[in-house]
């Protein structure tokens, strides 16, 4: 296949025909981003609200594919990777990062360990303690991301999407959704109560990823696609990831404005939420559909944790090369697989695993958690304010930067996670920090 150079050194070939062949790395992305907390938040948004926010949701998808395109945009245009592209806008993104990695990852560890333990321990509740599920879902994550690179990883993610997609969708049909009520809910109607409009916006901003977003170029690398001929690929891919995203959301909306909205039933915050959802699927549908939702439940905790302890750690293995020194890394060696056996991936994976252990037997340590809070509301402002940049200024060739439609997707992004972020901030409670 004929390649040519442009004038950054990245390579282009022929485009290749988008495919459903190909499809994979959207997969990934959107089972990771994807967690329990997206699921609950749905739940409750359509316990409290009915159907009327359901295209808030749906905006929340739309948003996320305009961060996922732009990011897998930087890898195959320029041949570079996000770490790399951040580090030439200055020296303050490598401290940014440097921080969010390291106190972002040992809160997380335990939220994605405790997350993936609760099905399991609802599922067989006779077997061991829930700090003990935990650290045995750790381990395995360990285990299989150490010795799988990214073939397998995939593989075995699109499994875990298709039980996901099964149980929300069946979840969903069960629950009989009102079609015409749904909509009415692509209206873009705001409820009528208090806080309404922050609540919306929690919602958009909330509908799958974080720093899981900025990992979709690494995966688009590690999938062999590391030049413009993939670009088209790449966009059907994205584009699939976040329709499946729409398709969990929509689906765990319709069970809350059916199952929980119309009897009146509040259901927690956070993952013992879906707890309780088995609870009252098995009182109203019996107990064979409540396990088959703790299944789907813990693939949903599960493709996060394997995600974040695969994703994240190709972002630090390029973290470190960068802070090294040596030569800025190219999509053809992420490709090559080496950077999944390199010393820097492993040891971050091994700090997503052991060192968070110790939350799950102690309380979490209050200030950590306040600045783990306001590092993961700063990250995607960050994300969309980094992108925006890189992709309107000479760092990308010409053929490939931001048009009016991408740069008004990435402003909106930038501005609604800025929103969401400065009321996180303001929600800590400081008076007890200092």
């Amino acid at each position: 296949m004929a390649e040519i150079t442009d004038h950054t050194g990245a390579q282009e070939s022929q485009p290749r025909k988008a495919s459903w062949k190909y499809i994979g790395p959207g997969i990934v992305v959107a089972a990771t981003g994807v967690g329990a907390g997206d699921l609950v938040a749905t739940l409750i948004a359509g316990s409290n609200f009915g159907y009327t926010l359901l295209w808030a949701a749906i905006i929340g998808c739309l948003v996320k594919i305009s961060l996922a395109e732009a990011a897998g945009r930087w890898h195959l245009s320029t041949g570079r990777t996000l770490f790399d592209g951040w580090a030439s806008l200055g020296r303050w993104t490598t401290w940014f990062f440097a921080v969010y990695v390291v106190v972002w990852g040992f809160v997380y560890g335990a939220a994605a360990m405790s997350s993936s333990a609760l099905p399991l321990q609802a599922l067989f509740p006779d077997v061991m303690d829930l700090k003990w599920w935990a650290i045995a879902c750790g381990l395995v994550g360990l285990v299989f991301v150490w010795f799988n690179k990214y073939a397998v990883f995939e593989k075995v993610m699109t499994v875990l999407v298709g039980v996901m997609f099964v149980v929300t969708v069946y979840l969903a049909i069960r629950v009989t959704p009102n079609i015409g009520d749904a909509f009415a809910g692509l209206l873009p109607v705001l409820p009528d109560e208090k806080d309404s409009i922050l609540n919306t916006l929690g919602l958009i901003g909330g509908v799958g990823g974080t720093i899981t977003l900025a990992a979709y170029g690494y995966w688009v690398n590690a999938k062999g696609w590391t030049d413009t001929g993939w670009m088209k690929v790449m966009r059907l891919d994205n584009r699939v990831a976040y329709a499946t995203t729409g398709i969990f959301v929509i689906a765990m909306l319709f069970v809350g404005a059916e199952l929980l909205h119309s009897a009146n039933i509040a259901i927690s915050s956070g993952d013992k939420g879906l707890i309780q959802l088995g609870d009252i699927l098995e009182a109203e549908y019996g107990a064979a559909t409540a396990k088959f939702f703790l299944i789907g439940f813990f693939a949903t905790s599960f493709t996060s944790l394997i995600g974040v302890w695969h994703g994240v750690s190709l972002m630090f293995a390029d973290f470190t090369a960068r802070l090294s020194g040596k030569e800025a890394v190219k999509g053809e060696e992420i490709a090559s697989g080496k950077r999944e056996r390199s010393w820097p991936f492993r040891a971050y994976l091994l700090w997503l695993t052991f060192p968070p252990m110790v939350l799950l037997f102690e309380d979490e340590p209050f200030r950590l958690v306040i600045i783990y809070g306001v590092l993961g509301a700063a990250f995607l402002p960050f994300l969309a304010g980094t992108l925006l940049w890189l992709l309107n200024s000479s760092r990308t060739p010409r053929q490939w930067r931001n048009g009016p439609l991408s740069n008004a997707m990435l402003a909106i992004a930038g501005l609604l996670f800025l929103v969401l972020c400065v009321k996180q901030i303001w929600d800590q409670p400081w008076g007890d920090f200092f």
